[in-house]
């Protein structure tokens, strides 16, 4: 068990036995480790946030307070992924700061090949500074089905299948394999994917996609370097998950 899954799995275990405690001793066995790792361990959950106290005596140990530990649920990739542009996109908001340390927590409670999606994921999300002109409308995500299309095709990693209009009109079908899901200035999303029809880069805006199909095969691995965009006057950004 690497680290990262010990972590949590130490949490979901005192949780579990609330209000009860367990000993480092305890703790080491389960755990198939020192006890001196399970106190740095201990120390750095602390840190982080997470409500454990040591209960003093001879049958002390570790409790934690189960009032104040998130329920045994899962977030998904995705929905972890939801709330890290739902923060980019707030920009210096008060309790920013707050906001973003909830979102590490929640990150560091996820499983550790979950946790590895969403880091994967957010990667391949990307928001340009800034996202919109003080009073800009969020521009629509193009037709029924799109946005959510792209999500499966990002996360699968898997070919897309679009009809797309250029800006005279003049409607294309192409299988694209999706790179970036880019959010711009003026409220626009944009998608970054390598066009087989043009053989290179291109970037797609969503209102002008007019259909898109998730189909079978595997995008090929391509460097996200392929897919930097070079847009004047805009940084580029990440969505930050750590």
């Amino acid at each position: 068990m690497n680290r990262t899954d010990r972590l949590y799995a130490l949490v979901e275990d005192l949780r579990a036995i609330s209000p009860r405690c367990r000993s480092a001793r305890e703790l080491a066995k389960r755990f198939e480790v020192s006890a001196r790792t399970i106190e740095r361990d201990i120390i750095a959950l602390q840190e982080s946030g997470v409500p454990i106290y040591a209960q003093p005596g001879r049958k002390g140990g570790y409790a934690i307070d189960k009032k104040m530990s998130l329920p045994p649920l899962n977030f998904t990739p995705a929905e972890a992924v939801a709330i890290a542009v739902a923060l980019s996109r707030a920009g210096d908001q008060p309790f920013g700061r707050q906001a973003r340390s909830a979102l590490r927590k929640v990150v560091a409670a996820m499983p550790g090949r979950e946790g590895e999606l969403a880091r994967e994921l957010a990667r391949r999300v990307r928001m340009v500074t800034p996202a919109a002109e003080p009073g800009a409308e969020i521009q629509p995500l193009g037709g029924e089905g799109i946005s959510r299309a792209i999500e499966e095709a990002l996360q699968r990693r898997r070919v897309l299948r679009i009809d797309y209009a250029d800006a005279k009109g003049a409607l294309t079908s192409r299988d694209v394999e999706p790179g970036v899901f880019l959010g711009g200035r003026g409220g626009f999303w944009y998608l970054v994917a390598w066009c087989r029809l043009r053989d290179d880069v291109r970037v797609f805006r969503l209102d002008r996609i007019a259909s898109a199909s998730v189909i079978a095969e595997r995008c090929p691995d391509r460097p996200l370097e392929r897919f930097s965009t070079d847009i004047p006057d805009m940084f580029v950004h990440g969505t930050m998950l750590d």
